[in-house]
């Protein structure tokens, strides 16, 4: 079973920020539709036209701001490869807090402080559960140990019948 292989550090931000726009362009777009849907005069015509202007008016804008975000998390998680010198959980836990202060600095020193945290909780509770499919995941490939003598076998599945 072939695993997947990230590219390397310089080409994995630029797959990453076209990723995150993919996303917040596919995102934006069903957000804004219900959005622009509901808040439209009645009437189904009105309605449509009002969800398909949201989609044109705020959609680009949702999916440059997930494009920035995951394009300086890829920056800081590749810096902190090429710093620490080795792949773990512990980088993108400290990318994503490092991302959410980056990005909330002009709000000042307290809102950096809470994005930062909430940044980093988040992507430890991805990291985590990242972890915990993957080992859920590798037990069904453990092998089983079976008695070495298949006659052993045979005798305890005969008398579990019994």
């Amino acid at each position: 079973m072939e695993e997947y292989a990230r590219e390397p550090c310089p080409w994995r931000i630029i797959d990453d920020c076209g990723g995150a726009f993919t996303m917040g362009a596919i995102g934006g777009a069903v957000f804004q539709s219900v959005k622009g849907f509901r808040n439209a005069p009645s009437g189904i015509n009105k309605r449509l036209l009002g969800s398909l202007m949201a989609i044109k008016q705020r959609s680009p804008i949702i999916a440059g701001n997930f494009a920035l975000w995951g394009g300086m998390f890829s920056t800081i998680d590749c810096t902190l490869v090429h710093l620490r010198k080795k792949e773990d959980p512990w980088n993108s836990i400290i990318s994503g807090a490092a991302t959410g202060g980056i990005l909330a600095a002009r709000n000042g020193l307290p809102a950096m402080a809470g994005s930062a945290i909430i940044g980093g909780v988040l992507l430890a509770l991805i990291e985590g559960v990242g972890i915990f499919i993957t080992r859920i995941s590798a037990e069904q490939f453990k092998p089983h140990s079976f008695a070495q003598d298949p006659n052993t076998l045979e005798q305890e599945s005969h008398s579990q019948a019994l």
